[in-house]
């Protein structure tokens, strides 16, 4: 397999993400979102709950923290609750990490679940979506972009196994954005609150991010990352940098990043900020006639966007490897 394949395939799998997760100092990984941002409805090793307003909870993942079970969820996620339904965000790294966010919601709002939205095919957000539901009438319907569910489902196909999307079909899918980000928002009124969902690409080449019209609270998926070093490993970082923007212009008062504590306005501009220099960095490595892992090799983000945790050591290179591909093209 390319290493692209590679890391498709096993982003499923919970033993890859422990892997991956030695990186960085031991003070930095402790550190790593842990500066909850508004009042803390649950609290687990693995993630907490954050209560962004009214009937709306951020999932903030801690997979750094120093626990066996930090890498249940992994990624970050949501619950909005309406009126008439309870949307939860992302599928999460594992069924065991997803069950407990699906449960927190009904215990937080009294109903189960009736909708879920996916943001990208990457195991870390999508692994435990087989846990939120069955072919049963009452099972959420989950939304997700053509690109994705095509990725996972072929990805499956290799290993030989369902994909963690199997139990949505029929009336419990709903088909949303369009590669390359040209398709318009679907809007989902859950009784009171209203959902945008957007599409959009960078990260993968079929991203979605959703914004909760009132108050502005947008998730991010992975087109942003606070305070941890993006993955660039299926990216196209001209696109990412262009989405990276769009979000950027939402008026929002909150952004919840797909990895890192809530961003503010000034957590954002310093995102932009970092994926400005490793784009200069990759031009002025190209135009010196560097390799790619040479360039990476020499980076160090500037001083003044402070520290960047790494999930990978590797983080650097798949960057300047996605830059490259990019330029020389």
């Amino acid at each position: 397999m390319r290493r692209r394949e590679f890391v498709r395939a096993a982003g499923a799998c919970s033993a890859y993400v422990a892997a991956t997760l030695a990186a960085g100092t031991t003070a930095t990984r402790r550190a790593f979102a842990t500066r909850p941002g508004s009042p803390v409805a649950a609290s687990e090793p693995w993630g907490r709950l954050e209560e962004v307003a009214e009937g709306v909870w951020a999932l903030i993942s801690t997979p750094l923290a120093d626990h066996p079970r930090a890498h249940l969820t992994v990624a970050n996620g949501g619950i909005v609750a309406g009126r008439d339904a309870v949307a939860l965000i992302e599928g999460l790294a594992s069924a065991e990490g997803a069950g407990w966010l699906a449960a927190a919601a009904r215990k937080l709002t009294g109903r189960s679940p009736d909708l879920i939205v996916l943001t990208h095919y990457h195991g870390d957000h999508s692994s435990g979506l087989d846990a939120y539901g069955a072919a049963t009438a009452d099972a959420p319907v989950l939304h997700a972009s053509a690109t994705t569910l095509d990725t996972l489902r072929e990805g499956a196909r290799r290993r030989d196994r369902e994909p963690p999307t199997a139990a949505f079909t029929g009336g419990h899918l709903r088909l949303v954005g369009e590669t390359g980000g040209n398709a318009a928002a679907t809007t989902i009124d859950l009784g009171g609150p209203r959902l945008e969902i957007h599409s959009s690409a960078g990260h993968t080449d079929s991203d979605l991010f959703v914004v909760l019209e009132e108050p502005r609270i947008a998730w991010c998926g992975d087109l942003v990352w606070n305070e941890m070093f993006p993955n660039y490993m299926d990216a196209t970082p001209s696109r990412l940098s262009a989405s990276v923007r769009r979000l950027a212009s939402e008026p929002a008062d909150v952004w919840v990043p797909g990895h890192g504590d809530l961003a503010d306005r000034a957590a954002i501009d310093r995102y932009v900020a970092l994926i400005d220099d490793v784009e200069d960095a990759a031009r002025r490595g190209v135009a010196r006639g560097d390799p790619p892992d040479a360039a990476a090799a020499a980076y160090q983000p500037p001083e003044a966007l402070g520290e960047w945790v790494m999930f990978s050591p590797r983080y650097y290179e798949v960057a300047f490897e996605a830059w490259y591909g990019e330029l020389e093209a």
